[in-house]
């Protein structure tokens, strides 16, 4: 009998994901999670893995009893341990989770209105959060054309509403307050735009995580367009979806990289389930070995960022 690949004892493993849970909350300690009280950061990370883990089993983005994606996920946010200390990201990432829990639960549902409804909520959410957000909502209505299956008058009408409605809610306590100030503001970041680029700002530890994110999408997308016939048409579509939003916050990042604290969440939650499809979903020693290198990576740019918080310059 042939030795089993490291790859396959890990994926199949029932102890992957608690013992990578245990590792990022080992990750959450060492990084200042007690002295910094990042107790709402910590709470919203936590939210946010029980969204792509009920994400993966409601889409069935896996073919078997596997919990790469929640584990990936885990280690991809560790890797960039330096966003921890920002709560508003935090909240962002959660509600834009929330969010594509309710668009795929959509998926070729033209006339029901709720689900895309609380959709765009959580996305109108996440947007107040972070404004850049609200640049990806034209992707959005056309991958839920092209992918969703979703799209119609009723639906859109009903996106657009659940995008305004937080919006509605702050006015009217702006409103009270008799100060748009803060409105004025937060929609004023949506121009900051910053030429000429300049990546050596963003820092070493910023870019390893790039490094390690591009790495791990392209192999994902190759993985997934060289096994399309493998999955069902309804997976494949859903996997499309998070291809494209992956692809343009990618573009984004290449474009306008101050924004990478937005921009590297946003390409963590649709990098996640593709790289894990690719190491739940191959056994050979070329992937292997693939697995191997993505897996000492993920953790060495981790060490090197906890430390980097832990000693900065």
């Amino acid at each position: 009998m042939s030795k089993k690949l490291i790859q396959s004892r890990v994926a199949d493993s029932r102890l992957t994901l608690p013992v990578t849970f245990v590792y990022a909350i080992a990750v959450w300690l060492a990084c200042g999670l007690v002295s910094g009280g990042w107790w709402l950061q910590f709470g919203c990370f936590v939210l946010a893995y029980y969204l792509v883990m009920v994400l993966n089993n409601q889409s069935t983005l896996t073919r078997a009893y596997l919990r790469m994606a929640n584990s990936t996920f885990l280690a991809l946010t560790c890797s960039a341990c330096f966003l921890m200390p920002d709560a508003r990201g935090a909240c962002m990432l959660t509600a834009l989770a929330g969010a594509y829990l309710f668009l795929f639960q959509s998926y070729q549902d033209k006339s029901g209105a709720g689900l895309t409804f609380y959709g765009f909520l959580m996305i109108g959410l996440s947007s107040m959060a972070r404004p850049q957000v609200l640049f990806f909502v034209p992707l959005v209505w056309l991958l839920m054309a092209t992918k969703l299956l979703s799209l119609s008058w009723r639906t859109w009408s009903a996106s657009l509403l659940g995008l305004l409605t937080p919006y509605w809610f702050w006015m009217g306590w702006l409103a009270f307050q008799q100060d748009f100030g803060p409105l004025v503001s937060h929609l004023v970041t949506l121009v900051d735009f910053q030429f000429p680029i300049r990546y050596a700002d963003l820092g070493t530890g910023v870019l390893l995580v790039c490094a390690l994110l591009a790495a791990c999408m392209l192999t994902g997308i190759v993985h997934l367009q060289r096994k399309t016939s493998y999955n069902s048409i309804r997976v494949r579509l859903l996997y499309g979806f998070m291809i494209w939003m992956d692809l343009y916050a990618a573009a984004w990042m290449v474009l306008q990289p101050q924004h990478y604290d937005t921009l590297l969440r946003i390409i963590i939650l649709n990098t996640a389930p593709l790289t894990a499809h690719f190491l739940a979903l191959t056994a050979t020693k070329a992937t292997n070995a693939a697995f191997v290198v993505l897996a000492v990576l993920a953790m060495a740019i981790t060490a090197f960022n906890v430390w980097s918080m832990s000693f900065p310059s």
